[in-house]
Order: C-alpha cells, then structure tokens, then sequence
C-alpha cells in the first residue's frame, strides 16, 4: 500500500501527495482549484489539474522537512531512518512553519 499525506494551504484542503515504486506524486484538488483565491502550494508547482510526477521527493516537500538537531529529534522519535525522506515529511510536517503543512492519509 502507498502512502499518502494529505496538503493544506492555509488551513484548507488543497491537494494529495503520494508515493509509489515509480516515485512520487502530487495533485491539487478538483474543489480546491475552483475556489476563489485558490494558492499554489509554491511557484514550482502552479495550480494545475495535471498531475506532478517525479522520482524523487519534489523539493518544495522535501524543504518542509526539519534539519539539524531537530531532525535527530524526530528520527529518534519515530524511529524513522533519516533516508526516509517522505515518512520524516509525513511524520514532522503537521505542524510545519509557513501556510503549508501535511497530514499522513491513513
């Protein structure tokens, strides 16, 4: 089973990201597109119905993730390998700095 994360800007549902074999994924929501005022989740991924395929953890994401000693922090925590990159962003970003936070989809 894939494991997902469910994105918010702003406090209101935005988009899905998720992880395969192939890599990664990500896509706005259909309601969240109409809404007015809708944000992107950055500049390097504009709103879009398309979906956003890449192989690796698409950077915007992968900058959410803590670094330094609080990264020891939750790798301690959550007994998550540090080379995890999604399982650290789906465990630490709930309570993230900034408009953007995530929620593992379970």
């Amino acid at each position: 089973m894939a494991r997902a994360g469910k994105v918010y800007i702003q406090n209101i549902y935005a988009g899905r990201i998720y992880e395969t074999d192939e890599g990664y994924g990500f896509s706005y929501d259909k309601e969240y597109l109409e809404r007015e005022g809708a944000l992107p989740v950055s500049l390097t991924m504009p709103l879009t119905s398309d979906e956003y395929k890449s192989k690796f953890l698409f950077p915007f994401f992968d900058g959410l993730i803590p670094e330094g000693w609080l990264l020891g922090v939750v790798e301690r925590n959550w007994k998550i390998d540090g080379k995890d990159r999604f399982g650290l962003m789906l465990s630490s970003c709930r309570d993230c700095i900034g408009d953007v936070w995530i929620e593992a989809d379970i």
